[in-house]
Order: C-alpha cells, then sequence, then structure tokens
C-alpha cells in the first residue's frame, strides 16, 4: 500500500473519490459536503492532498483547505475504499495528511467537524481538543461547503453556532507551550527510576 501526496497524475481518481464519499454518505445516512471532480483536482494540483493507491487500485484520499488566510486548515473528505475498510487505513491517511499540513502550514491551527466516531478518534490520538464553532475558522467560504449536507438546516437555525457535527480543534501553539512540560516530566521521570534501580540494587546486595 503506497500512501502518497497525490498530483495531478492522480486526477484520474477524483471521479471515483467523489462517488466513494457521496455513497458513504448515503450509507452512513449522515451529513458528508459532497465534493466535485473538477474540486478534487485542484487540490491535486496545488499538492494539497493525500491519496492510498494498491497496485494502481484507489483505496483511500484526504485533502487540505486553507481558511482565514492560512490561519485555520482543515484535513477533509476523508475516505476509504469498501474494498479496505477495516484494516486501519484510514489511521495511516489522517496521519500522513496531518504530518503534510503541519509542513506546509506550522503555524496554522487545524481543525475538523465530523459526525463519524472513528474520526473523533483519529483526532484526539493527534491532539485535537472538542470545541465550540466559534473557535473555528469565520471564513464564510468554509460554512458555504457545507450547503450540500444534508443537516444544513440546523447549521441555518443555529446562526452557525452548533449543528450535528463535532468541532475539533489542534493548536501547535498550546503544543508548544507544552513541550517543556513534558520535558520536565520525562527528566522527573528518569530521575525517579534511576532512584528506583538504586535503591532495588542496594536491597539486592543486603
Amino acid at each position: 500500500m503506497d500512501i502518497i501526496i497525490a498530483d495531478i497524475s492522480h486526477s484520474i481518481y477524483a471521479e471515483q473519490i467523489c462517488t466513494t464519499i457521496e455513497n458513504a454518505a448515503k450509507i452512513r445516512g449522515t451529513g458528508i459536503a459532497k465534493r466535485k471532480p473538477e474540486y478534487v483536482i485542484s487540490k491535486m494540483k496545488e499538492g494539497n492532498a493525500v491519496i492510498a493507491l494498491e497496485n494502481g487500485k484507489f483505496a483511500g484520499f484526504c485533502y487540505i483547505e486553507s481558511w482565514s488566510h492560512g490561519k485555520f486548515v482543515a484535513n477533509s473528505g476523508l475516505i476509504v475504499h469498501p474494498d479496505y475498510r477495516g484494516k486501519g487505513l484510514s489511521k495511516k491517511i489522517k496521519q500522513k495528511i496531518f504530518d503534510h499540513s503541519r509542513t506546509k502550514f506550522p503555524n496554522a491551527k487545524i481543525f475538523s467537524i465530523t459526525t463519524g466516531l472513528a474520526v473523533m478518534k483519529l483526532n484526539s490520538n493527534l491532539g485535537y481538543k472538542p470545541v465550540t464553532f466559534s473557535e473555528l475558522t469565520t471564513d464564510q467560504t468554509f460554512w458555504n461547503g457545507c450547503k450540500t449536507c444534508v443537516n444544513y438546516d440546523v447549521l441555518q437555525r443555529t446562526s452557525q453556532q452548533m449543528c450535528l457535527c463535532t468541532g475539533m480543534l489542534y493548536d501547535p501553539t498550546t503544543e508548544k507551550n507544552n513541550q517543556p512540560k513534558k520535558k520536565i516530566r520525562e527528566k522527573t521521570f528518569t530521575r525517579l527510576k534511576s532512584i528506583k534501580q538504586h535503591l532495588f540494587l542496594k536491597k539486592e546486595k543486603k
């Protein structure tokens, strides 16, 4: 299985990607915004997409969207072909697109809105935290993308403050602020472990 940064040569899979996303939405009966092949291809051209292939066969996909002049990015359209589900592929794709997002947009906050429990778990493992919609991008272009979702009326009735989706956010500044604390915990743990081993050896000699 190859999980790589997509480019224009992968545009031959665009139609299949969109169909797979649409079919998944119908099966789940939940809201997934529809994508058009042209849009998917534009992400490939920009180098803002990840595709999974096995011997040239489409297996999975995800892409990056940038909002509010690069202050926010979203990893959207995560999909795995039915033939490859249940094998942990979505986790690998999610990790790949997350790492790619951190490389291309190192200072951006990465956010997600989803109704899928599996995606929530993947996000949580990557460091995302549940947040209110008010903490996400205010770029109206992003929210306009929800118009094709079956739950869009809920978003409208709440003035874009809430919907059936859960908002999640990864903030790189939080990670930086927590880094020293993490190092301190690691040093403390190493020191305590050393003391424990010393006491154990001392006891053994007696």
